[in-house]
């Protein structure tokens, strides 16, 4: 890394140039492709390859596509338009892929300097005042350096010392603890349903997202990847049933499909599965996405699924209504509120076995689902007394 650091003869400009936006980097990789969008290891189909040669080639990109969650394809673009938007700044290319250079990177974005457009009087060497990126921000960055490098046949060594040890020192100084997003509560809970409008589709929507998140302990993509049943859309993540004693949920995850159980409430006002069955009987559903968009002034449900972030948005905007914790100003407690609330409330509230929550969260272990138990007895084994003090 010194022959970057100190600039010194054995640095030629034209080697790590950036392209322009109409100069290709190599034959295969184009400045636009450097900058924009999520490379496919499947190539293009050439017009001389057979009919059925050319469906298959179809079929392998949406198998590529489906590899990935949504968000982690758009995080991935994100970071790699952040990491050539530096290298265009730096006068370097991020292709083929140098250690040297994504240490260098990797470096910037530790200090607060990676983001933003200006230069210093030197070239190369941007004004500082930037936030510095968390450690989890970084290794994501990294995560999406090294992915989109592989998928351009171009593989990163991201255990060369260039990279390794300059992270491993980045952890030791930068690492600290995750930031808890607030628990929901069952008394939050029931505020915030107050604030929906019963009468209005959005609000029995809202309701039974709510309500469905909360017992199922689901995550955001897990509420709006739902449908009404098996094999109805091909973006599914999983399907309801309802039965008389409530609803079967099957999801797939990272680790293969997993079932939730959601039993019916103590009371038609929180119950999921009333909330449930009060939205596909207003909104009139019959098979495909079970959270669908409300168009035409509230009064229409389009077929298109519900972005996940939308569970985000209206976890935040009730609790935020409901004047949950309003012992805080209202821009401390928008930023303590997110979809994982939901998680950690049902964790945090329901008061049976650990195993069975760590079985309804689909935690693999039992020390991840007790980050999500905001009220647990930290000291309900006192190691200080059972050793006789």
């Amino acid at each position: 890394m010194d022959r970057f650091v100190e600039q010194n003869s054995e640095i030629h400009p034209q080697e790590h140039a950036a392209p322009s936006d109409s100069t290709a980097v190599s034959a295969d990789v184009s400045a636009t492709e450097l900058s924009a969008g999520l490379p496919s290891p499947v190539a293009e189909a050439n017009a001389g390859l057979p009919a059925h040669l050319r469906d298959l080639t179809d079929r392998a990109r949406t198998y590529v596509e489906a590899a990935s969650s949504a968000n982690t394809r758009r995080a991935y673009a994100s970071d790699w338009k952040h990491f050539a938007a530096w290298c265009r700044r730096q006068d370097l290319s991020p292709l083929p892929p140098d250690p040297q250079v994504v240490g260098l990177y990797i470096t910037a974005c530790a200090s607060g300097t990676a983001s933003g457009s200006a230069l210093g009087s030197t070239v190369g060497t941007p004004t500082r005042g930037g936030k510095p990126n968390s450690v989890s921000t970084i290794e994501r960055r990294l995560a999406a350096i090294g992915w989109n490098c592989s998928q351009r046949g171009m593989p990163l060594d991201r255990k060369d010392r260039a990279i390794a040890t300059v992270m491993a020192g980045i952890r030791n100084k930068h690492a600290a603890p995750p930031r808890q997003k607030e628990a929901i509560l069952p008394e939050d809970l029931i505020a915030m349903l107050e604030t929906l409008d019963r009468s209005a589709l959005r609000g029995l929507r809202a309701r039974a997202m709510l309500l469905i998140g909360f017992a199922g302990g689901l995550r955001r993509a897990e509420v709006t990847g739902l449908d009404l049943g098996r094999d109805q859309t091909d973006d599914s993540s999983g399907w309801i049933e309802i039965l008389d004693k409530g609803l079967l949920l099957t999801l797939r995850g990272k680790t293969g499909w997993r079932e939730v159980e959601i039993g019916r409430g103590s009371s038609d006002a929180t119950c999921p599965v009333v909330a449930v069955e009060t939205w596909i009987k207003f909104a009139k559903l019959v098979q495909g996405p079970l959270f669908r968009r409300v168009t035409g002034q509230g009064k229409n449900v389009g077929p298109d699924r519900l972005n996940d972030q939308e569970v985000a948005r209206l976890v935040k905007r009730t609790a935020l209504a409901a004047g949950a914790r309003g012992d805080l100003s209202e821009g401390v407690r928008a930023e303590m509120f997110a979809g994982h609330s939901l998680r950690a409330g049902l964790a945090s509230s329901a008061e049976v076995d650990e195993r069975y929550v760590q079985k309804q969260l689909g935690h693999a272990s039992a020390e991840m689902t007790r980050r999500y138990q905001r009220r647990r007895d930290r000291f309900r084994i006192n190691l200080t007394t059972a050793a006789g003090l």
